[in-house]
């Protein structure tokens, strides 16, 4: 089985635009997909409206978030609590749920202590 690779909405961008650059245009599908990549890479296209995704910072979100226990065997679920970079415990919860994670409250405001030193 091969590894899945996890990036966040600006390394989407960025590697659409590169495919532009290189070829002169893309698909419609590309299009779209860059379009959506763009808002979401943006401040604004952030649930919170104050965080701007940066590729870096989501690797090493990512890799922090794989050190926890609970969270390492769920790397679906590291990615998006990277890349949406939840502050609140009710926003990891759902986010959690998704794979019945059971994770009680001080355990999710720790991940929410890493979050911060990573983004804000």
């Amino acid at each position: 089985m091969t590894e899945r690779e996890f990036v966040d909405f600006a390394t989407v961008r960025d590697k659409l635009l590169e495919a532009i650059d290189r070829r002169g245009e893309i698909s419609y599908e590309q299009t779209m997909a860059l379009q959506h990549a763009e808002w979401k890479a943006s401040a604004s296209g952030h649930p919170s409206n104050e965080i701007k995704t940066d590729p870096a910072v989501f690797s090493g979100l990512f890799a922090e978030l794989m050190e926890n226990e609970k969270l390492k065997q769920y790397p679906e679920v590291s990615a998006k609590i990277a890349e949406l970079s939840p502050l609140t415990v009710a926003d990891v919860r759902v986010i959690i749920a998704s794979k019945r994670i059971a994770m009680d409250t001080s355990e999710i405001e720790e991940v929410i202590t890493v979050i911060r030193q990573h983004v804000l």
